[in-house]
């Protein structure tokens, strides 16, 4: 076996390219040496490499390969074809069982040989979401200048080219702590050789020294890093040789938003918020620069400091401005901007999204009126100068100035609705609570999907550019997370494909979380059923149900039953008739019949009082006796009147199930 190592050096790479680049990298590396067996693959990436190192055999072995060609007596031009396709001579085409074969004799390749035939072109298309030509590389293109190549197969250097670079076994260290060429012979090596040259070349080393860095920093003085993964991740892909360090907030700037100050400093300069502990924001900021100062890093910090104050500066000034403006005084200029050409304008968006949210409060026993005020304002700030300048703020800004300067509504109450109103934003994000808050989250997805679907405007399989799919999830989860008793169709304009969509949306959401979408579909199609939060007890308490023996004979019994009606019936049914009182043949049939009217006036009635527990309970007690039935009744008796009678025990089982769910969408 040999080590086969791949280092591609160039400019920075953005670091939102690193990751899927190495993956990309790693995948070429291992096509290209598939005749080889290779395996033990790993990746690194960082600013400005990209590297594989894989196992891989010496040689690919021989072997004679074979190929079916077009069948004997097809017209010449298929076997001229078939030919070409496989740059083969007539010589190497035999005949066999009435067809044209290909045989040919591949002699063993070296890895050496094969890498060298197959690398280069296949790194020459390694696509980019952008990529760049540069200097006197022709018509190559990279994502940045790639200004070396490593390339060594247990050592030895296979000398590839990419445009205007071959590969050698030298790479660079550190821009300032380890600049020039330096020599490598192995992945080990290199990884050695580039520490020593102020390089972590492990992107996981990498960012464990990041958050731990950080942590130590802040930890000095009593604070702890606000968690931002996302943020992690792109310093990580900036640095080579992290060091951690500790900046100051100027006072002047702490009563803005926290909001603002983070997303000022994490937008513009990749900068940690930090927090104190009780869980406050912190007059401080942590970052992480790319070098070890002589002076332990207090003008790089000064610098910082200076750039972080002229940011918030501006966003001081926004601040300021847009307070002088009460947010009932911007919706006239909300007529100017359009939500959709189709749809009209943000103004007539906010009159509507406050009307259906004062009637969701009002159903949800909420203050109407506040609700109205919250739904009426939740768009105003897209005309603030904060916003202008931070899109991500919306909703959160609006928020804030309704409860800095209310103007005839509880500010404590319609400010923090209008910042929850777009949550949930994605799966990990949190949903509004309390009414007021809920139902202009509400009002404004439903909106939303209702407006989208009355234009026709649903989405497809290839795309959903308003993002429905994920208004209707955040509608779910306001929902249920917040135990809503809601009717969800009087609020779709009695549009039943938008019901649909939702319903499908919830279908995806249980298959996600690895639960039976299956017993969704049987309880809804025992019956309309648009209040989501009982609709899902229904859920619970079937899977639950049918997660135990008793419920998984029951449910064979079911299909059994199903089986033998769908037969019977399609001759001379349906069997829906009274069942015969009094003495019947057997003792089997008679305790079937007396327990199925018990069953199922009991499981209505707990049905009516939403105990889906007591009602799966109730079916789950039928197992024994259906199972006795099965066992020592005929159905198909050759006496019409006994072979009628027990069909309608069946039917009266079947329907009695089906109180709960459609037993017959179940799966298995």
């Amino acid at each position: 076996m040999a080590e086969l190592f791949l280092e591609l050096f160039s400019e920075e790479i953005p670091a939102r390219m690193q990751r899927d680049a190495a993956e990309r990298l790693l995948n070429i590396c291992k096509d290209v040496c598939q005749g080889l067996a290779p395996r033990d693959g790993r990746v690194f990436h960082g600013p400005r490499r990209l590297a594989v190192v894989l196992t891989v055999d010496t040689q690919k072995p021989g072997q004679t390969r074979e190929e079916r060609g077009p069948r004997e007596g097809a017209p010449e031009i298929a076997l001229t074809k078939f030919m070409e396709k496989f740059s083969a001579a007539r010589s190497e085409i035999v005949t066999e069982n009435g067809y044209f074969w290909l045989r040919r004799r591949e002699e063993p390749v070296g890895a050496a040989a094969l890498i060298l035939s197959a690398l280069p072109a296949a790194l020459a298309d390694m696509p980019w979401p952008k990529s760049m030509r540069w200097g006197q590389g022709g018509d190559f293109t990279w994502v940045r200048p790639l200004r070396r190549i490593v390339c060594l197969l247990d050592g030895v250097v296979l000398p590839i080219s990419l445009g205007p670079v071959s590969a050698g076994d030298e790479t660079e260290g550190h821009r300032v702590h380890g600049p020039g060429p330096v020599r490598v012979s192995s992945a080990q090596v290199w990884e050695e050789t580039l520490r020593a040259h102020k390089v972590v070349a492990s992107q996981d080393e990498r960012r464990e020294a990041i958050a731990g860095g950080l942590a130590a920093k802040a930890g000095e003085l009593g604070l702890t890093v606000a968690p931002d993964a996302g943020l992690l991740d792109e310093v990580n892909g900036l640095v080579e040789w992290p060091v951690a360090l500790i900046g100051r907030i100027g006072a002047e700037f702490m009563d803005l938003p926290p909001e603002v100050r983070e997303l000022s400093m994490k937008a513009n300069q990749k900068y940690f918020a930090l927090r104190g502990a009780a869980g406050e924001p912190a007059p401080y900021f942590a970052f992480v620069a790319n070098l070890e100062a002589n002076d332990g890093g207090a003008a790089i910090v000064s610098g910082n400091e200076r750039v972080l104050r002229a940011r918030l500066a501006d966003a001081r000034h926004f601040w300021d401005l847009d307070l002088k403006t009460p947010l009932n005084e911007l919706l006239p200029k909300l007529e100017k901007i359009t939500f959709h050409a189709k749809i009209g304008t943000q103004r007539a968006r906010a009159e509507r999204i406050g009307a259906l949210a004062a009637r969701i409060a009002g159903d949800l026993g909420g203050n109407a009126e506040q609700a109205r005020w919250a739904g009426l304002l939740c768009k105003a700030d897209l005309v603030t100068g904060m916003v202008g300048e931070f899109p991500e703020l919306q909703g959160v800004m609006g928020g804030y100035y309704a409860e800095k300067a209310p103007q005839g509504w509880d500010g404590a109450v319609v400010g923090p609705a209008i910042k929850t109103h777009y949550q949930p934003k994605g799966p990990a994000d949190a949903v509004p609570v309390g009414a007021v808050a809920v139902a202009v989250a509400l009002a404004d997805k439903l909106d939303t999907l209702t407006r989208f679907f009355e234009i026709n405007e649903k989405p497809t399989g290839s795309g959903d550019p308003y993002a429905l799919r994920r208004a209707a999830l955040g509608v779910i989860r306001i929902i249920l997370e917040n135990g809503l008793r809601l009717p969800l169709k009087p609020l779709l304009g009695g549009d039943e494909s938008l019901f649909d969509f939702i319903i499908e949306r919830l279908r995806v959401k249980l298959r996600g979380e690895g639960r039976r979408f299956d017993v969704l579909d049987a309880v809804l199609a025992a019956g309309a059923d648009d209040d989501l939060v009982r609709v899902m007890k229904r859920v619970e308490a079937l899977g639950g149900l049918l997660g135990s023996e008793d419920g998984r004979n029951l449910h064979a019994a079911y299909k059994r039953a199903a089986n033998i009606l769908r037969i019977e019936d399609a001759k001379d049914g349906p069997h829906t008739a009274e069942l015969v009182l009094g003495a019947l043949p057997l003792p089997e049939e008679e305790r079937l019949r007396d327990a199925l009217p018990y069953i199922e006036a009991e499981t209505l009635s707990a049905f009516r009082q939403e105990n889906f527990e007591l009602a799966v309970a109730g079916l789950a007690s039928l197992r024994a006796t259906i199972d006795a039935f099965f066992e020592e009744v005929t159905v198909n008796d050759p006496v019409p009147e006994l072979r009628r009678n027990r069909l309608r025990l069946l039917a009266r089982f079947r329907d009695t199930v089906n109180i709960i769910a459609d037993f017959s969408r179940i799966e298995g």
